[in-house]
């Protein structure tokens, strides 16, 4: 299938913290700023919160696309967006209410999405599609950077992308984790459209040429754009 969106949101988790505003500046280019979100509770790391959110919504060049790793997100969810987050995403294995929390989201004007750790099966909550606009599948074990991409989470990728085609609407399906110029293709065969990639671009000496090369690796592995007769 061909995927009308194919967006690159490098994450901050592998920026400069004392430089954020600067280093938000080297990937103007992107789709969206992924920022991480980790309470040392629901993860084993710290890093930002509110705040330091609703600064960076001041001064990013790109939208904050939020990705929630705390306990309570019922609660904390909708103030992110309200931040000026323009996407929250909240993890199923923390969420009480998963329906009321993505509605609180839109409410505030961002887009709403769940995330799934490796380990969480997908298909008990593919009746909340309908209330969201992206789908995450984690390819690490969420809480810290640099980790090594899990290939087998491509089979979870494809039954994500499969069942919203049977739901219709857009929504996307997203890939946190080891995202890289030797992965992204097979994130893309899979059904993937929301790239995040921490170290793949924050670790390049030219961070614009490695947006730059990750999204044309991406078009590239889309099938509509193979040349004829090649295989997946």
């Amino acid at each position: 299938m061909s995927h009308p969106h194919l967006q690159i949101s490098p994450s901050i988790l592998s920026a400069d913290f004392a430089n954020l505003e600067r280093e938000l500046g080297r990937i103007s280019d992107a789709d969206w700023a992924h920022v991480d979100v980790m309470d040392n509770h629901f993860v084993p790391n710290l890093t930002l919160g509110l705040p330091v959110v609703e600064a960076l919504a001041r001064v990013s060049p790109v939208p904050l696309d939020c990705h929630l790793m705390i306990e309570d997100p019922d609660r904390w969810a909708p103030g992110y967006a309200e931040a000026g987050a323009r996407s929250v995403t909240f993890h199923v294995e923390a969420v009480r209410d998963a329906v009321g929390t993505a509605r609180a989201i839109r409410a505030e004007g961002a887009r709403a999405a769940f995330a799934v750790k490796p380990g969480t099966p997908f298909a008990p909550y593919e009746e909340l599609l309908p209330e969201v606009d992206m789908v995450l599948v984690m390819t690490v074990e969420p809480g810290f950077g640099g980790q090594s991409f899990l290939v087998d989470q491509m089979d979870k990728v494809r039954e994500v992308r499969q069942a919203v085609r049977r739901h219709g609407g857009e929504i996307w399906v997203q890939v946190d984790g080891g995202v890289s110029l030797d992965t992204i293709g097979r994130c893309v065969e899979a059904g993937a459209d929301v790239f995040v990639a921490g170290s793949a671009v924050y670790g390049a000496e030219d961070v614009p040429a490695r947006i730059d090369l990750l999204r044309s690796r991406a078009r590239e592995a889309t099938p509509a754009t193979r040349p004829p007769g090649t295989r997946s």
